[in-house]
């Protein structure tokens, strides 16, 4: 077997192996995209097969142009497969008119393909159009990280090097053979090592990926209260201290809501725990729903709960829990008696650039206090911060919100 016969051969091991590693993943995490992935390797693993048979047989027209549109396919099947991952919208139309155009030209021109410079340019063209216009599905992404940028880049990367393989064909002496004689000739060692380099490295950077997109799912999975659906204390206070760091760089407000279902010690002695437990479940849908887009939301005790608004000052924040308030009250649960109705009453707090999470909660915590005091299902607002001068927030470790619910189940605010 000639030199680029064994590249060849090792570029279809690590196909399979590739192809076999993302359909994993599919079954494990049930991804369509890691499918979409793992069809794109499958798809170029056939392509490349076909390179044997040529040799074989001889290039006929037909074979030409079925090799040439594998490959090609196995490229928009991983445009696919990133558009999926990311939630894009897939360019169907764009691609499918690009690989109907492309086929159709490569039938029309596969006499001098190989023969002609211009001609292997019009025959490695489509392919580098095609990873460009992934490299646009990745960027038209606004939510995209530093490993989407670094898959937009070795992609584009790869588009280049499609149109680098014309010149490297000519450099090499590579013009003129007939396509059977492909894998005797030194661009054909060239070509399949560039090919298996940009395409190990788009594979790796998936697998990345995707392995950082279950890693989150795992971590976001173990932060989520199961009864409400909102985060639980834990995932609630590390989103929310990202949160206040991001606030202060930018300069931007961020207010606490607390929230306190009432009268709720009364509902699971009336109705029962399973009916307490709908009511806190519906609560949770209730601001999961509610809620604009950026809200952090968590269940920290009990009945209780906080949520967080980044970029919404005091003003905004008392109106939305009014709202929260109003409409959660004459919210009918399902599974309950359709005449009964649930308030919750709530403490409301804007930070201070130099303020903690655990002096917001404990001043929102001051508020609805007052909330309940009053006469319930109303909404106060906190007095304006006081730094701690002794320190004892932070000596404490936690929020007096938290601490109340590490050593009491009932509570006096009930």
């Amino acid at each position: 077997m000639s030199s680029a016969g064994v590249a060849l051969f090792t570029n279809l091991v690590v196909a399979v192996l590739l192809a076999s590693a993302f359909l994993a993943i599919s079954f494990y995490d049930g991804r369509r995209a890691a499918r979409w992935i793992a069809l794109s390797y499958a798809t170029g693993m056939a392509a490349l097969s076909l390179e044997f048979v040529i040799a074989g047989f001889g290039a006929s027209r037909p074979m030409v142009v079925v090799n040439f549109g594998g490959f090609l396919l196995a490229t928009l099947f991983f445009n696919v497969g990133v558009a999926r991952r990311i939630g894009a919208r897939v360019p169907w139309a764009l691609m499918g008119t690009l690989f109907g155009v492309s086929l159709l030209t490569t039938w029309l021109s596969a006499d001098w393909t190989g023969h002609l410079f211009w001609g292997s340019v019009v025959y490695q063209l489509p392919y580098a159009l095609m990873q460009w216009i992934g490299v646009g599905i990745i960027f038209s992404d606004r939510k995209r990280d530093r490993l989407d940028t670094m898959l937009g880049v070795v992609l584009a990367i790869s588009g280049v090097q499609f149109l680098l393989k014309p010149v490297m064909k000519w450099l090499s002496g590579g013009l003129g053979q007939d396509p059977a004689l492909y894998l005797e000739s030194t661009y054909a060692v060239i070509s399949l090592s560039m090919s298996a380099i940009c395409a190990l490295a788009l594979a790796l950077t998936m697998l990345a990926m995707f392995a950082r997109d279950v890693l989150r799912d795992v971590t976001q999975r173990a932060e989520i209260d199961p009864m409400s659906g909102v985060l639980n204390r834990g995932g609630f206070a590390r989103q929310v201290e990202m949160a206040l760091r991001d606030a202060v760089a930018h300069g931007l407000p961020v207010s606490l809501v607390l929230a306190d279902l009432d009268h709720f010690k009364q509902v699971n002695d009336t109705l029962g725990h399973a009916s307490g437990d709908r009511v806190i479940e519906a609560f949770g849908t209730f601001i999961r729903s509610a809620g604009e887009h950026r809200l952090i939301a968590g269940r920290i005790g009990g009945e209780e709960f906080a949520m967080v608004l980044p970029g919404v000052n005091l003003a905004a924040a008392r109106l939305f829990a009014e709202t929260a308030r109003s409409s959660f009250g004459s919210l009918a649960i399902a599974g309950l008696p359709i005449q009964r109705r649930f308030t919750a009453s709530f403490g409301v707090a804007e930070g201070y650039p130099d303020e903690g999470l655990d002096s917001m909660l404990r001043r929102a915590d001051e508020a609805l206090y007052r909330a309940k005091a009053e006469g319930r299902n109303a909404v106060r607002t906190a007095l304006p911060y006081v730094p701690d001068a002794l320190g004892l927030a932070s000596a404490t470790g936690a929020s007096p919100v938290v601490r109340r619910y590490r050593t009491s189940s009932s509570g006096a605010k009930r």
